[in-house]
């Protein structure tokens, strides 16, 4: 990381193909310009430089007139968060920018808060809690306060939880204070329906809102980052997978003998 004296301008290229989708945006000073997804999982590795050339070109940039490039950290997909990673490394090698890293989770429950801002009433002091299957009944998931005046921060870090236990250390901590939190349970809530449906039967606080990963906000916390002089080293930057894949997990195995 590297502390440096920051422009009054800042424009970044935003990339995260976590999930099933691929979301590709710009941000400039506070403002999305532009931001889309693709819900392609099997073509992000064909699609991912197109998208970018298109976006930059409909938006008149070129891509050495970039600030930096934002990418989506992981966890999720393992070949999907390697796909976007390895383009964003490249492609600030290449133009000779700054690469700051965001978690994915981050930003899938950044892009809930966006939504709820504008859409349905959010309290003062909500957690948003991103949900991104991981199969077998569990999740990828963290824990984000957001509160009043733009608050925003980690309450939980990013791992990978067993839902039905998660919901119910949510519930508990919950109730601890005076008065009742509202737990926003977003992104993937429809693989598992059936458990959180029990949650909401024990407790009135939890919220469900099915999203998507929105790479708009994924820039926006990634801006918050580069004015505060966060950078992440092109070379050594690696993606949270938070656990190997199935596949590499029963080669090791397999090496240790088990």
């Amino acid at each position: 990381m590297t502390d440096v004296r920051q422009p009054t301008t800042v424009t970044l290229l935003a990339l995260d193909s976590s999930t099933a989708s691929m979301s590709v945006a710009i941000v400039r000073d506070g403002q999305v310009l532009e931001s889309f997804t693709t819900f392609t999982e099997r073509n992000h590795s064909v699609r991912v430089v197109s998208e970018i050339k298109e976006i930059l070109s409909r938006n008149g940039i070129r891509g050495e007139e970039l600030d930096g490039i934002a990418i989506g950290q992981g966890p999720g997909s393992y070949t999907g968060v390697r796909i976007g990673v390895t383009a964003a490394k490249t492609l600030a090698w290449a133009w000779g920018k700054p690469l700051i890293g965001v978690s994915s989770l981050e930003a899938l429950a950044y892009s809930a808060r966006l939504k709820t801002d504008s859409g349905e009433a959010v309290r003062p002091e909500a957690w948003i809690v991103p949900l991104m299957d991981a199969r077998r009944g569990q999740v990828y998931t963290a824990r984000y306060v957001a509160g009043k005046d733009a608050e925003w921060h980690r309450a939980n870090e990013d791992g990978i939880r067993l839902i039905a236990d998660w919901t119910v250390r949510l519930k508990e901590h919950a109730e601890i204070g005076a008065e009742q939190v509202e737990v926003w349970l977003v992104g993937d809530v429809a693989a598992h329906e059936a458990v959180i449906a029990e949650a909401q039967a024990s407790f009135a606080g939890f919220r469900t809102l099915a999203c998507d990963l929105d790479a708009g906000a994924l820039g926006l916390l990634a801006e918050r980052r580069y004015r505060s002089g966060h950078r992440d080293d092109v070379h050594a930057f690696v993606p949270n997978y938070t656990q190997l894949a199935e596949a590499e997990a029963k080669l090791l195995s397999a090496s240790r003998g088990e």
